[in-house]
């Protein structure tokens, strides 16, 4: 992570500690969400968001859709069987196997770099976005901020919507640009806060932009190292770095889907 980031964090970090007497109060309908924004906007500028965050965050809309979303995760409960058939799992290995195969040099110097096989990588990226093709349609602040506006889940929340607005400021995100329901950017959908945390520039074009392959497989390898990933060491359930995959997503079922789809594309 390079120092501006670092400082970005650590002023974010700071700003959460200090402003919680003062907190945006929460709420479960779109009834107080004006108000919320108000508040959250001194929030903001402790951070350090300057006007375009602060402006992207007064034109953002309570998101009824997210909201129905983050009600609605029925994939999850799904038995393992199910939920392989449901999300393409065959389709995601074949064409996870041409995808390797067909640019080896690529995978090969980010595990160098990180010690993330292809296979994970790849699973990952198939299961986020079709590899690319779907990255969601939802505005990101919007999505993000109401999140941290809804009670249900507003303290793990609250940093990413944070983050989305210093992402905005700074002009790696628009007040328009679009993203998974729960506001997830790019090829494998991180959050903003980890796009702070653990976002690349893989492709050397001088910005952290997840929208372009090279920059998400980058970034989701560093963020999988900086979990504790070991190289040259298992992810299958009771190996090493099956705690890393959990780490990623909480859902059990997704879990396991990705160590048997990336065994079976590194096979």
């Amino acid at each position: 992570m390079t120092r501006s980031l670092t400082l970005l964090r650590a002023a974010l970090l700071l700003a959460l500690t200090t402003t919680g007497a003062q907190a945006a109060q929460c709420g479960n309908t779109a009834a107080g969400y004006d108000a919320w924004k108000a508040a959250f906007a001194q929030e903001a500028a402790a951070v350090g968001v300057g006007q375009r965050g602060l402006q992207a965050l007064a034109n953002s809309r309570y998101a009824q859709g997210t909201i129905n979303a983050d009600r609605n995760q029925k994939s999850f409960r799904y038995s393992l069987d199910k939920f392989l058939q449901v999300r393409g799992a065959d389709t995601i290995v074949a064409q996870g196997r041409q995808r390797k195969a067909a640019n080896p040099g690529l995978y090969d110097a980010l595990e160098q770099r990180y010690g993330v096989p292809a296979g994970v990588l790849i699973a990952i990226h198939g299961m986020e976005t079709g590899f690319g093709r779907f990255m969601g349609d939802s505005n990101v602040v919007s999505s993000i901020a109401t999140l941290a506006y809804d009670c249900r889940r507003s303290d793990f929340f609250t940093p990413h919507a944070l983050a989305a607005l210093i992402m905005v400021d700074r002009g790696w995100i628009s007040a328009q640009t679009v993203g998974a329901r729960h506001g997830e950017l790019g090829h494998t959908q991180f959050l903003p806060d980890n796009v702070l945390r653990y976002g690349v520039d893989g492709d050397g074009d001088g910005r952290v932009d997840l929208t372009r392959e090279v920059d998400a497989l980058a970034s989701t390898a560093n963020y999988l190292r900086g979990k504790g990933w070991r190289p040259g060491q298992g992810y299958q359930p009771g190996q090493p770095n099956y705690a890393v995959i959990q780490a990623w997503n909480a859902a059990s079922v997704y879990q396991q889907a990705i160590a048997l789809m990336a065994a079976r594309i590194d096979s």
